[in-house]
C-alpha cells in the first residue's frame, strides 16, 4: 500500500517536471525565433540605443562617431543588441508561459490575486526602461562630454570617441538596472500575500532602504552623481509606493479573515439550532 501511495506521488511530480520542461522550451523557443527576427532589424535597433549620444553630439556639433577596434566588434555588438531585443520583447510571452504552469496550481481567489502582478511586471520595466532613455541618458551623456578639452598651446585636445561595444554594453546595463528597479512594488508585494514582510517592518527599515538604495546605484551605474541619483530617487519613491501597497494588501486580508470569520460563526449557529 505504502509503495502505491510513493508511486502515486511520483507520477504528478514527474507530469510537473514534463509541463515545466515544456514550458522552459516554448520560452526559448521564442527567444530564438526573435532573435533572428531582431537581428533583422539590428541596425535600426542600434541607431534607437544610440539616438540619445547622437542627439547630445548633434548639439555640440561637428563630425563625431563610434568606432570599433577589433574586427569582430561591430558584428557581435549586433548580436548583443537582437539578443536584448529579443529578451526584451519575449518576456510577455514567458510571463504567459510561467502563469500557465502556475496557474493550476492556484485557488480562484489566488489567480485573481495573482494576475494583475503578472500584468504590472512588464509594465513597471518599461516603465524603469523609459526613464532612463528619455532622460537620464541625455543628462548623464551631457555630464561626460563636459570633459572633453580643446587643448591649450603644446597640449592635445580630448575628445570622446566611443567603441560601440562599450556603449552597447552599458546602455543596456542601465536599462536593466532601472527596469529591475521598478519591480521593487511588486517583489514587496508579493512578499506581503505570503506574510514575509509587513507594512510596519518596511517603514522600522526605511533608512536602511535608502541606504541600499544608494548602495545598489552606486553599484550598478556608472561613477557619475546624475545616473547614481538618477536610479536612487525613483527607487525610495518606489519603496514608498511599496508601503502603501503592502497595506492594501494587509487590509484586504484582514477583510478576509473577518468574513470568514463570520462565515464560520453563522454556520456554528445554524448547526446549533
Amino acid at each position: 500500500m505504502a509503495e502505491k501511495d510513493i508511486d502515486e506521488g511520483k507520477a504528478p511530480l514527474l507530469e510537473h517536471l514534463i509541463e515545466l520542461r515544456q514550458r522552459l522550451l516554448n520560452s526559448a523557443i521564442s527567444i530564438v525565433i526573435l532573435f533572428f527576427i531582431c537581428y533583422y532589424f539590428s541596425a535600426d535597433l542600434y541607431s534607437f540605443l544610440v539616438r540619445p549620444l547622437a542627439d547630445v553630439l548633434e548639439g555640440m556639433g561637428g563630425q563625431r562617431r563610434l568606432i570599433f577596434t577589433a574586427l569582430h566588434e561591430a558584428f557581435f555588438t549586433y548580436i548583443k543588441v537582437a539578443f536584448f531585443a529579443a529578451i526584451f520583447l519575449a518576456f510577455p510571452f514567458i510571463s504567459i508561459q510561467m502563469w500557465m504552469f502556475i496557474a493550476p496550481g492556484l485557488y480562484k481567489n489566488e489567480k485573481r490575486a495573482f494576475l494583475p502582478f503578472l500584468i504590472a511586471t512588464p509594465i513597471l520595466f518599461f516603465m524603469g526602461g523609459a526613464l532612463v532613455y528619455y532622460f537620464i541618458f541625455p543628462l548623464a551623456w551631457k555630464f561626460f562630454l563636459s570633459f572633453e578639452s580643446m587643448g591649450g598651446a603644446g597640449g592635445l585636445p580630448i575628445q570622446l570617441e566611443a567603441k560601440v561595444d562599450q556603449y552597447l554594453s552599458l546602455v543596456m546595463r542601465l536599462i536593466f538596472a532601472f527596469g529591475l528597479s521598478f519591480e521593487l512594488p511588486v517583489v514587496l508585494t508579493l512578499l506581503a500575500r505570503v506574510g514575509m514582510v509587513t507594512s510596519k517592518g518596511l517603514k522600522e527599515k526605511r533608512k536602511y532602504a535608502i541606504v541600499l538604495a544608494f548602495i545598489a546605484a552606486a553599484v550598478l551605474t556608472p561613477p557619475d552623481v546624475i545616473s547614481q541619483i538618477g536610479l536612487a530617487l525613483p527607487t525610495m519613491i518606489l519603496y514608498e509606493i511599496s508601503i502603501i501597497s503592502v497595506r492594501f494588501v494587509e487590509r484586504n486580508r484582514a477583510e478576509d479573515e473577518d468574513e470568514d470569520e463570520d462565515e464560520e460563526t453563522g454556520k456554528e449557529e445554524t448547526a446549533s439550532t
